[in-house]
């Protein structure tokens, strides 16, 4: 068996998408998430041992060859996202070895929410671009909100920024929950600390995966939670110096 019988446990792809990472960029959406996010609109990627589909890098490489002219013409790339990408971080190393190795741009979405170990750190050395998903700047919100602590995710943006490797910054603008102003500046006086970011994202929350929810018998706590009005999105970008 080579490396290129490696699997992934996959949920779902996209041919061309055009908001995850520059240019056009083939997205693969990972199986399986540790994150509880209560505004999570991939419900069904967060089971990881009963659900998704494996399949080897060798089969992943030809899904993506189809669509390398128009990757490649526009600058474009390779978009790990998920449920958690950093779940699978050794067998994605594979991935994006070859994909390095086919002169394609490599870009990981992901909250930073594992401790960081010798197989994460090995896959970001392969890695072009990090976009970094921070939940909530205050830990108990954080908490509230996904489950988890935010101690690691800050912990990530920190060894991103210390190895030089280029990242955007994006936060979920979810009214009642991330949009309080201190919070706000609180993130943007962390984002100064930091060195190599490229682009700081607000994403205003909506509601689209709602059903997701209800087909698997999960209750969605933010049914009243309306998505942000087009003055409270300027706010929060004003703050943010974006």
């Amino acid at each position: 068996m080579g490396l290129l019988d490696t699997t992934l446990k996959v949920h779902s792809f996209e041919s061309l998408g055009t908001v995850d990472g520059p240019g056009l960029r083939y997205i693969i959406f990972l199986q399986g998430c540790p994150l509880k996010c209560k505004f999570c609109h991939n419900r069904d990627t967060w089971e990881f041992n009963n659900a998704g589909t494996e399949y080897t890098i060798s089969y992943l490489i030809n899904k993506i060859n189809r669509f390398t002219s128009y990757i490649k013409a526009s600058n474009g790339g390779v978009t790990i996202s998920g449920g958690e990408p950093l779940l699978q971080a050794k067998n994605l190393t594979v991935l994006f070895q070859t994909l390095k190795k086919m002169g394609i741009h490599t870009c990981l979405d992901t909250s930073g929410a594992l401790p960081i170990n010798d197989e994460i750190k090995e896959l970001l050395n392969y890695t072009d671009l990090v976009l970094l998903d921070i939940k909530h700047i205050d830990d108990e919100k954080a908490k509230a909100l996904t489950g988890v602590s935010n101690k690691n995710e800050l912990a990530f943006a920190r060894y991103l920024s210390d190895n030089k490797i280029p990242m955007w910054i994006r936060q979920v603008l979810l009214p009642g929950y991330t949009d309080d102003e201190s919070d706000l500046k609180r993130l943007k006086e962390f984002i100064d600390t930091l060195s190599g970011v490229e682009r700081v994202e607000i994403l205003p929350y909506h509601d689209y995966g709602k059903f997701k929810w209800k087909e698997l018998g999960e209750k969605y706590e933010l049914d009243d939670v309306k998505p942000p009005s087009q003055e409270e999105i300027d706010k929060a970008k004003q703050i943010l110096g974006i």
